[in-house]
């Protein structure tokens, strides 16, 4: 009982916005998994790689804050892993990831 109400009470508890931001972010991490199942053109490239890059800067804001919010950095790695893969899914759908062939003739 007073590792719960050591936690309830803690800086970073469920007293605080510490604990539910993270909690509502995991939301993003959902709903990227439930995308993995689509086609890669029904993926938005810019809506994929602004949630990179606002998942990265989230992610300094976590280590940086006081007292460090490792729930929430841990909740933008996460995102971050998955929308670079929708990323990479993306781009492999709209041909970026293909190797050109070299059209040059012979000598």
């Amino acid at each position: 009982m007073s590792f719960f109400k050591t936690f309830l009470n803690s800086p970073v508890g469920p007293k605080t916005t510490h604990f539910w931001g993270p909690v509502a972010n995991w939301g993003f991490v959902a709903a990227a998994m439930a995308d993995i199942e689509k086609p890669p053109e029904m993926l938005s490239g810019n809506m994929t790689g602004v949630m990179c890059v606002y998942s990265a800067l989230c992610m300094r804001f976590a280590w940086m804050v006081q007292p460090r919010n490792y729930l929430l950095l841990v909740c933008h790695a996460s995102n971050e892993t998955v929308q670079l893969y929708q990323l990479s899914r993306w781009a492999g759908g709209q041909g970026y990831l293909q190797l050109k062939e070299d059209k040059t003739p012979s000598p």
